[in-house]
């Protein structure tokens, strides 16, 4: 009986009772006051100890800071410089422009034809290729600590794909030549982040097309525009079927997704909305005296539930302006949609760029796209 207490005890003191966050407070008080933190100071909370890195990292924290409405929305542009390209983060509210680590890849720069979308605090670049070779690898950027890690590859390669997230899964569609028994059977693939894992998704071959020039998602439905008609995938149901013929002909450019209203720019360069349910396009009332015609290099995407709009100004000399404008878009009583400006900033880059994809995220466990 001695020996047994005895070792009862030498085995509750090699297991330390857990030091709490911060001393002399419970956790989630302690939790509350993380939460309060900019995100900007993250990376250095982090490194205070193995507890505070644990909770910075942890889905805990990002739900308390959307309780506590300390959330931060932030815009992310990938800029193509001359012949690389660079990520920024924007932030419309204060006109700041961060320029973001590069890519950690051995090929010496970002491929071209690649995919994006956002899940939690993560931006996922897909695919690509380099010199003419589609890649089936995945480079993924953590927003919370500015830093870029080699996700999962997946199963076949792809270049100028259609990619849509859905209930904390991404969906990848298209992008290569089903000329083999792989590509054909995983022409569409599903990653999970829960097991890091890609998986393939049954498709008819009917629907398989190479290349892919736009995507959205609209509830459940994935929306793959190809050089000729598209598909949709209901990823609640795994039905497939082919899109309208009203939204093919009308969908041009990048588009985003608000209020369940799909948004792109027509062939005059104006603001329209597609009502999926209603198949039909209306023009954007209300934004054309301040808006340009968006002729070509426009993308749109879905900022905080509103219309976000990033194009190239002219500038002067060797700067190169970016313009940005959030509108407030609704629905007004016979239907129509009207659009308002709530701002717009003009960042200055000093060399040649061009707009080339825009995403938006929260610095938070939720997320706007639209992806």
């Amino acid at each position: 009986m001695t020996d047994q207490t005895t070792s009862t005890i030498v085995s509750s003191q090699a297991l330390p009772s857990p030091q709490p966050l911060i001393p002399n407070l419970p956790d989630d008080i302690s939790l509350h006051i993380l939460a309060k933190i900019p995100c900007s100071d993250h990376p250095y909370l982090s490194l205070v100890s193995k507890s505070w890195h644990s909770t910075i990292t942890s889905p805990a924290l990002f739900n308390t800071r959307s309780a506590l409405g300390t959330i931060q929305t932030s815009l992310y542009l990938n800029l193509r410089i001359n012949s690389s390209f660079h990520w920024y983060s924007l932030k419309p509210k204060n006109k700041n422009l961060i320029l973001l680590p590069s890519i950690p890849t051995d090929l010496g720069c970002q491929p071209i034809g690649s995919s994006f979308c956002v899940l939690g605090p993560k931006i996922y670049i897909i695919g690509g290729s380099i010199h003419d070779i589609p890649s089936n690898n995945v480079w993924v950027y953590d927003c919370r600590f500015n830093k870029w890690a080699v996700g999962p590859k997946m199963r076949v390669a792809r270049e100028f794909a259609a990619a849509g997230t859905w209930n904390g899964k991404t969906y990848v569609m298209g992008g290569c030549v089903v000329d083999n028994w792989a590509r054909s059977m995983n022409w569409a693939e599903v990653f999970d982040p829960k097991i890091e894992s890609w998986d393939r998704v049954p498709s008819p071959i009917e629907v398989r097309d190479k290349w892919m020039h736009a995507s959205a998602v609209i509830g459940s439905r994935i929306y793959a525009m190809a050089d000729r008609g598209g598909v949709v995938y209901n990823a609640e149901s795994g039905q497939w079927g082919n899109v309208s013929k009203r939204l093919d002909l009308g969908w041009r450019g990048r588009a985003t997704v608000v209020g369940n209203v799909l948004y792109c720019y027509d062939y005059l360069g104006k603001i329209r909305g597609y009502d999926v349910e209603k198949d039909v396009w209306k023009e954007l009332k209300g934004v054309e005296k301040e808006l340009p015609k968006f002729l070509c290099g426009a993308t749109m995407v879905n900022l905080d539930e509103k219309l976000c709009v990033v194009w190239e100004g002219k500038g002067s000399g060797k700067e190169v302006e970016i313009m940005c404008a959030e509108i407030e878009v609704k629905k007004d009583a016979d239907g129509g949609l009207r659009g308002t400006i709530l701002c717009d900033c003009i960042f200055e880059y000093q060399t040649v760029c061009r707009t080339y994809r825009c995403g938006t995220m929260m610095l938070d466990f939720c997320w706007w796209w639209w992806c």
